[in-house]
């Protein structure tokens, strides 16, 4: 145990954010710093038996672990989603769960449009002519008639329908968590979009694209009957969580054509193995989870992590939670 009076602050992993500017804040409030970089969850409970907050990227965090951190006060995401933390558990042991909301809301929206473009063409024909050939196949609808679907209404789906829409014949949403009121309606409109049913959406989507959070109840939501539900010819974008997809159903629809591309930024297990199907399918674009990565977000992530440690020993909350514990601990 250290004789370091100063509450002490851990880094798992960073996926590639420089951690400085957070490291930088919390240093100026009195933590002492530990960094990582490792998922290992022993590795992580060893380094951080005394932490009092925990920053994470994408290492897991199970409720073993955190029992076995008995001062832990919070743990800092540096992502939007939450799914790799038992937050439940979180609660029940009076800790904070905090996210970090609309830092890249441009980035992954781009990245998304970005690939449905090179998953219904582009790529395909780029490689070929890296391959040395020069030919004319693989020419898809014109965008201005096809239909895009939007499973998820929040920040990053509005903004990928605003940059849809002026290209795309139609773009159409769906969200149940957004209520049925003038105000929504309003908004939707303003992003081009037209509000139907999860059913209608995926039967008439030329592309979908999935902007919903991973939970118990979106795991394999895109599995083989709503992928046999796409219209023939179809592209499937995904910039949120690998585990929305069943991979096993959607390689089977991407070798027999039904399902003519695919646009991932994420997998259900990253890295991914080096002879995952997806690295080298013909039908897919496949780029390692950096939709939300540009010369601003970086810095931006560092900073709303470490705020949000930071908030919590000096206002009792951190700026953006995902939780309420049960219990809280005082304020020193």
């Amino acid at each position: 145990m250290s004789t370091d009076p100063r509450p002490l602050a851990v880094f798992t992993d960073t996926e590639g954010i420089d951690p400085a500017p957070g490291i930088e804040i919390l240093e100026a409030a009195g933590f002492r710093v530990v960094r990582l970089e490792t998922r290992d969850a022993d590795r992580i409970v060893e380094a951080a038996q005394d932490a009092e907050a925990l920053l994470v990227g994408y290492a897991p965090i199970t409720a073993e672990m955190i029992e076995r951190m008995p001062r832990l006060r919070i743990i800092a995401l540096l992502s939007m989603g939450y799914d790799n933390v038992d937050v439940p558990a979180a609660t029940a042991a009076g800790v904070w769960v905090s996210n970090i909301l609309g830092a890249a809301t441009d980035e992954v929206a781009a990245h998304a449009l970005g690939l449905a473009l090179a998953a219904r063409s582009i790529d395909r024909a780029a490689r070929t002519t890296r391959e040395g050939g020069w030919n004319h196949e693989h020419a898809p609808k014109v965008t201005t008639e096809c239909t895009v679907g939007v499973l998820g209404l929040g920040r990053i789906g509005r903004r990928f329908a605003e940059f849809a829409a002026p290209l795309f014949g139609e773009v159409l949403g769906t969200d149940p968590m957004l209520p049925d009121d003038e105000n929504t309606r309003r908004m939707l409109a303003d992003a081009g979009i037209r509000r139907v049913g999860l059913d209608e959406l995926i039967a008439a989507s030329d592309v979908l694209s999935l902007h919903v959070p991973l939970t118990d109840e979106t795991a394999g939501l895109v599995d083989a009957d709503v992928l046999a539900a796409l219209p023939e010819g179809a592209v499937l974008v995904n910039v949120s969580r690998g585990g929305l997809v069943d991979e096993d159903a959607l390689l089977a629809a991407l070798d027999s054509g039904h399902v003519a591309g695919a646009g991932l930024d994420v997998l259900a297990v990253e890295p991914a193995a080096s002879d995952h199907p997806f690295r080298t399918h013909p039908h897919v674009v496949l780029t390692p989870h950096v939709a939300y990565l540009s010369s601003r977000t970086g810095r931006e992530y560092a900073t709303r992590q470490a705020q949000n440690v930071v908030a919590v020993f000096a206002d009792g909350a951190p700026r953006t939670p995902v939780n309420r514990p049960a219990v809280t601990l005082p304020t020193p």
